[in-house]
């Protein structure tokens, strides 16, 4: 990893500053942090954030709590404008230690617009902060962790697997590949990982497949294009890695789709 920028936002009479910057598709902004705490989300596309070996999608129903100094990159899986609110530690009422996802619902949305009018009077932006405040509740769905590998055997094998989710490729089979037996490796990707292979490979899949469900396509085929033999098996694991389904995770909360394993979207 590059070394990180430390980013400072301009202040304003609140707490709460906005920021617009606009992302291609497949466009990361290096590691950095800021003195302030960020709100980010976007209005519109799908944005990654990754804090170490810890990655978040979120599409416009949800934004990522980063604590001020966290060093973080952010990038965008579709065309995105990443709208952050950085809001001053010593003016803040909030003061989550991790970063933390939140849902957005449509009064949120309106708020970060609200606030970011540049020509808004010091007494509106005040109680419009005010609100912000009392609307960020913490989402409770887990992060995907993919830790990268140290060495060079299981980096190998990682990297066929980030190169290719659905690669279907047995245990064994990757252990030939690399020269070593199914032993070795299993003890090495424990050692190197903290998972096993097949816990690991489970989060790459899944992350792999969050950002096509944002962009609305159906579970059947995602599931199928990141290693899944069927809806349900995939539905399974993401319920039991992000602790909610997917219809859920992308909505905030705000909805179910436990019966979501045909071909409907992930709503």
């Amino acid at each position: 990893m590059n070394e990180a920028v430390a980013c400072a936002a301009p202040t304003g009479v609140g707490a709460i500053v906005v920021g617009n910057f606009p992302l291609a598709a497949g466009e990361w902004i290096p590691p950095h942090s800021h003195p302030q705490h960020q709100l980010a989300w976007t209005r519109r596309g799908v944005l990654g954030v990754a804090v170490d070996d810890t990655y978040w999608i979120l599409p416009p129903t949800r934004a990522l709590w980063l604590p001020a100094g966290v060093v973080h990159r952010t990038g965008a899986t579709r065309d995105a404008v990443l709208q952050s609110l950085y809001l001053e530690p010593d003016r803040c009422a909030l003061d989550w230690k991790e970063p933390t996802p939140v849902g957005v619902d449509g009064l949120l949305a309106h708020l970060i617009d609200h606030l970011s009018r540049q020509e808004l009077a010091d007494d509106a932006r005040l109680r419009a902060e005010a609100v912000v405040l009392d609307l960020l509740h913490p989402l409770p769905t887990l992060p995907i962790d993919v830790p990268h590998p140290v060495d060079e055997r299981v980096r190998a094998v990682a990297d066929a697997l980030l190169a290719d989710p659905a690669d279907s490729r047995s245990l064994d089979a990757h252990a030939r590949a690399v020269g070593v037996s199914r032993r070795t490796l299993t003890r090495l990707f424990v050692h190197d990982t903290g998972m096993s292979f097949d816990r690991w490979r489970s989060h790459v899949r899944l992350r792999a497949a969050l950002p096509l469900l944002a962009e609305g396509r159906p579970v059947s085929r995602v599931a199928h294009t990141v290693g899944y033999a069927t809806p349900s098996a995939f539905l399974a694991a993401f319920r039991r890695t992000v602790g909610t389904s997917p219809g859920q995770y992308l909505n905030g909360g705000a909805v179910s789709d436990t019966s979501d394993t045909s071909g409907t979207r992930a709503r």
